[in-house]
């Protein structure tokens, strides 16, 4: 059976898209699945991680691509065939030049952070989404328990008419210090909240995305 594509898209730029791909990267390996990341955003970094976790001893334990937009459905062809889950890191738009990496998606992840701006900036893609007839999943990042800013943010989101996900990724600065290392939070925290926050959201992706090609 070809492996299964999730799609990272938000057009507002550090809403976190790389450091999810990283992190559900991670889990999924160390879950036993065979992952492939496709970097098309022009800035690398998911590909610089990844670069950097190489030159870490046993740090690889995945595959990488690069492609602009418009090789996306072909360099996912090719990874579909070698591997459960095939990651796409895209650029920050919502254009022309997103839908190929829309359209390859059996599930498209929509990270949001916890302020206004970063919901505003959602509806842009979620809207490609629905023209391209691609399921997307909203995932609440850098989230602030506890505040009225998040609840109203998360409550707004279910609004939206796309589901949300349960699991949510908190405000911690572990995950930019993993990420410089070519690591990520589950590894340099292993047992934290970090950890079991990422290894639920890793769970439920895997359930939804797994349920959307069933």
């Amino acid at each position: 059976m070809a492996g299964r594509v999730i799609t990272i898209a938000q057009q507002k730029g550090g809403s976190g898209k790389t450091t999810l791909a990283a992190n559900l990267a991670v889990a999924w390996a160390q879950a036993g699945l065979r992952v492939a990341l496709l970097d098309t955003d022009p800035q690398g970094s998911l590909g610089r991680w990844f670069m950097a976790r190489r030159d870490r001893p046993g740090g690889a334990g995945m595959e990488l691509a690069t492609a602009s937009a418009w090789g996306v459905a072909y360099e996912c062809e090719k990874l579909r065939r070698a591997v459960d889950l095939v990651i796409v890191d895209t650029p920050p738009k919502a254009d022309a030049d997103l839908r190929p990496a829309l359209r390859v998606a059996d599930l498209v992840l929509v990270p949001v952070a916890t302020s206004h701006v970063d919901l505003w900036a959602t509806e842009g893609v979620l809207d490609l989404c629905r023209r391209e007839g691609r399921a997307a999943l909203i995932v609440l990042v850098r989230a602030k328990a506890g505040t009225r800013l998040a609840a109203e943010v998360a409550a707004l989101a279910s609004r939206l008419g796309d589901g949300v996900a349960a699991a949510r990724l908190a405000d911690r600065v572990l995950y930019a210090e993993s990420f410089g290392l070519g690591m990520a939070a589950a590894e340099t925290a292993r047992g934290g909240p970090a950890a079991a926050e990422v290894a639920a959201l890793a769970d439920e992706v895997r359930a939804r995305v797994m349920a959307s090609g069933a």
